[in-house]
């Protein structure tokens, strides 16, 4: 049974909508007793929230379309000023009347001069007879623009008298927009996150057709076990399942597995899939460069992820401060005297390895360290002499805003600041390699 019924409306057209817009019936069947029939007047306007990737600008498009509603959709982004948002309405509007051979650019300075204008604009009796709808995508940019842009459109119905709905699209909560000198209230509409059952659903319906839909749906569901909780943003996940779905199916085209063998399947693309959790919502190499570094096995430093721009921007001595950082992480405090000293003698690793540090410290993370040997490891790298001035202290402060250390206990204790390094290993590599420091020398577990 159709979830979407409206009396105004064929079934067939409404099941087709339907069809179009899964996991969203609840939120088109609001819009559609909104809406009402087509001369029938609606609200003065709508405001629709919801975070990034939400479906509201595809669902309002594939709304109007579908039903051959008259609209006029803006972007306020692209059109960052107020002349020229209305300008675009007002050709827009020109194209919506079948009278209008020709569109013309007309200047429009203010408001005032736009509804003018928007009446002479809706005068034709096509657009009369039926409900305009006005939709501004990324609204939340109205609130950069005149005071009074907003307030009018809310109240554009009112302003001319005509049968015109605004709607705004944001990502931001209504009473961020509200000014303080009072406006109409729009009615609100929120499109709340896709679940992971939704997002299942909706990326399933793409699959190839040479692919029966069982495997394709296992295949989204690794996808989404791997990368639901890092990223719901549904365009990046249609986008990751487009890049990596050739790499999943080898086994089944050479013939090494077939459909039904998951465990095949899932160890095949496994380390694929954490290559592309270096690189979710980047694009610092095209589709085809990273299919292309998938062909050849490239290695995980073949790939520029996050690490290839993040330590470009560090300033130099940035870079020894997170070196230093991250060797003191991973090294037990009794090893420093055998990577810093001069003339420390000969130590064997076994005569001082005790039984807990048999274990790998990169597999039991970063440990904290104290600010003073920090600093002491960082004399100890760096050739010439460095001064511990305010800009040493001011850069690690940026290192821990950038998240590449994290401070650890509270700015109340007596015996200093605690750090840890955050970083991975592969990101410091890279880093060492810009100021030609071979991080590997130094560090205990690689003995």
């Amino acid at each position: 049974m159709p979830n979407l019924e409206h009396p105004a409306y064929p079934a067939a057209t409404l099941l087709h909508l339907e069809s179009l817009v899964p996991c969203r019936e609840s939120q088109v069947s609001m819009l559609l007793s909104i809406f009402g029939e087509r001369q029938q007047f609606s609200f003065p306007s709508i405001f629709i929230y919801g975070h990034t990737s939400s479906g509201k600008t595809y669902v309002m498009q594939t709304l109007l379309n579908t039903l051959q509603l008259p609209h006029v959709f803006v972007n306020c982004v692209e059109y960052f000023t107020s002349r020229l948002l209305l300008e675009e309405i007002l050709i827009q509007l020109q194209s919506c009347s079948s009278e209008t051979e020709q569109i013309s650019h007309v200047p429009c300075d203010n408001f005032n001069d736009f509804v003018r204008l928007f009446k002479q604009a809706v005068a034709s009796q096509e657009l009369e007879d039926q409900t305009l709808y006005i939709v501004l995508d990324r609204a939340e940019q109205l609130r950069e623009m005149e005071a009074n842009i907003l307030p009018a459109f809310l109240r554009l119905q009112e302003l001319t008298d005509r049968n015109v709905t605004v709607v705004l699209l944001s990502e931001i909560v209504w009473e961020l927009f509200r000014p303080n000198t009072g406006c109409f209230e729009p009615f609100t509409l929120y499109f709340p996150d896709y679940s992971i059952g939704h997002l299942q659903k909706i990326l399933s319906q793409n699959h190839p057709p040479e692919y029966s839909a069982d495997f394709y749906a296992a295949y989204i569901n690794i996808l989404l076990g791997v990368f639901y909780m890092v990223c719901r943003d549904l365009k990046e996940l249609q986008h990751l399942a487009a890049l990596n779905f050739s790499k999943y199916c080898e086994p089944v085209v050479s013939g090494e597995a077939n459909e039904r063998d998951t465990r095949k399947l899932w160890k095949n693309i496994e380390p694929h899939l954490k290559k592309a959790m270096q690189t979710v919502y980047l694009r610092e190499i095209s589709s085809s460069q990273w299919e292309r570094l998938q062909r050849e096995d490239g290695e995980p430093g073949q790939l520029k992820g996050l690490s290839a721009h993040t330590h470009v921007e560090l300033p130099y001595y940035s870079k020894f401060l997170l070196i230093a950082a991250y060797l003191a992480s991973y090294n037990p405090v009794r090893t420093d005297k055998r990577f810093f000293l001069k003339h420390h003698g000969k130590i064997r690793k076994t005569n001082f390895m005790k039984k807990h540090e048999k274990t790998s410290n990169h597999l039991l993370g970063p440990k904290p360290f104290p600010l003073d040997r920090l600093l002491a490891i960082l004399y100890s790298i760096v050739d010439n002499r460095v001064a511990p001035t305010a800009n040493i202290f001011s850069q690690i402060t940026s290192l821990v805003t950038l998240q590449l250390l994290t401070m650890v206990g509270h700015n109340d204790q007596l015996d200093g600041p605690r750090y840890k390094c955050t970083v991975s290993l592969d990101f410091i590599r890279a880093v060492a390699r810009t100021v030609n420091f071979d991080i590997i020398k130094y560090l205990y577990d690689f003995l």
